[in-house]
C-alpha cells in the first residue's frame, strides 16, 4: 500500500523495495524468487476466486519452492487463510501468510517485522498454511482478526492438529461460484432477511448468541425449515470470539436442531462460510455436504 489522494490505495513494487532493504540488512535468512500477482487488489475486494488464483499459484509453486510466502491485507486474510487450508490438500511444504497494520511505505510500519519474520518461519514451520503476524506463528484455519489498529491484530485458539488438511498427494481444489451469506442474530432483529437467505442462498453461516442458542419464533423456524427442505446446508457458529458452540446445551437452541442446522462447535465464521463454499462445489449430495461440514478436515474445529 503507498498514500493516494483517495487513502491507501496499492501500489507495484512495494514489495520489491522491500526485499531489497532487508537483503542489505542481512535479514534475508535464503534466496527469495518475488511472484506479483498481475492486479493487485486491496483485500476488502478479495473473492473466492482470488482463493482460486492463490491455490493454483501454490500447487504450481510446491514442485520449485521449498516454502512460500504470500503477502496480504489484513481485512479479509483470516478468510484467504480458512480457504487455503481447504484447498490446498496434500500440502507438503509450508505456506506462510503475512500482511500488517501499517503499509510498509509508511514511517514505523510493523510490516518489516512480519515479512522478515515470516521469511524465517518458511524454513522452519512445519508443512501446512500458517500466518505469521506480530512475533507469532498463528494456525491458519483459526485464524480471526482481534482488532482493526493494534499491531498484534490476530489470534488464533490453539491446536494440536496441523493446518492441513491430509491427502495421499497435493491437490489444489478450487470453488465455484455460490451464493453464501453470514448473518447475525440479534435481539428483535429483522428475521424477514434470513427468510430471503433461506429462500435465495445456497448456504448459510448462522452467527448465534453463546454456546449455541437462537430465539424461537415463527419467523425463525419457517426460515431454517425452508433452508432444510431446499437442502441449504446453514452452519451455525458463535458470535463469543472463543469457547464456540454446543447444540443441545440449552433448550433456546431447539430450533436449530429441529431444523437440521449444522453444529459448528468452535470454528470462525471465517472458515465456516470458506468450508460451505467448499462443501458445495465438492458435491451436489446434501447428506454428503453435511458430513464435510459437521467433521474436522484441517485442525479447524474441536472433534464432537
Amino acid at each position: 500500500m503507498a498514500a493516494t489522494a483517495q487513502g491507501f490505495a496499492p501500489r507495484a513494487g512495494v514489495l520489491e523495495d522491500a526485499l531489497q532493504r532487508l537483503e542489505a540488512e542481512g535479514r534475508l535468512p535464503h534466496p527469495v524468487t518475488l511472484h506479483q500477482l498481475d492486479r493487485l487488489i486491496d483485500s476488502a475486494e478479495a473473492t473466492p476466486e482470488d482463493w482460486n488464483r492463490l491455490t493454483r499459484l501454490l500447487t504450481e509453486a510446491q514442485a520449485d519452492f521449498d516454502a512460500v510466502v504470500v503477502t496480504h491485507g489484513t481485512d479479509t486474510l483470516a478468510f484467504t487463510a480458512a480457504a487455503l487450508c481447504l484447498a490446498l490438500r496434500g500440502l507438503g511444504k509450508p505456506v506462510i501468510l503475512t500482511g500488517s497494520m501499517l503499509p510498509l511505505t509508511v514511517e514505523g510500519s510493523d510490516g518489516w517485522d512480519n515479512l522478515a519474520d515470516a521469511l524465517a518461519a518458511a524454513t522452519q514451520a512445519a508443512p501446512g498454511v500458517w500466518v505469521q503476524f506480530a512475533g507469532h506463528l498463528l494456525h491458519g484455519g483459526r485464524l480471526r482478526k482481534t482488532h482493526s489498529g493494534a499491531r498484534d491484530a490476530f489470534a488464533a485458539e490453539q491446536t494440536g492438529a496441523a493446518p492441513l488438511f491430509p491427502a495421499p498427494q497435493l491437490a489444489g481444489i478450487e470453488v465455484g461460484a455460490h451464493r453464501v451469506a453470514i448473518l447475525s442474530l440479534a435481539p428483535g432483529a429483522c428475521t424477514e432477511i434470513l427468510g430471503f437467505a433461506a429462500e435465495s442462498c445456497d448456504g448459510l453461516v448462522l452467527r448465534c448468541y453463546g454456546a449455541g442458542t437462537a430465539p424461537d419464533t415463527p419467523q425463525m423456524r419457517a426460515a431454517l425449515s425452508r433452508a432444510a427442505a431446499r437442502g441449504v446446508p446453514v452452519v451455525a457458529v458463535s458470535q463469543c470470539p472463543e469457547g464456540g458452540i454446543s447444540l443441545g446445551t440449552y433448550a433456546a437452541g431447539g430450533v436449530l436442531r429441529d431444523t437440521k442446522v449444522i453444529d459448528g462447535r468452535d470454528m470462525t465464521p471465517e472458515m465456516a462460510y470458506a468450508k460451505l463454499h467448499h462443501a458445495l462445489s465438492m458435491t451436489q449430495d446434501a447428506e454428503a455436504r453435511r458430513t464435510f461440514l459437521a467433521r474436522p478436515a484441517c485442525g479447524e474445529m474441536r472433534d464432537a
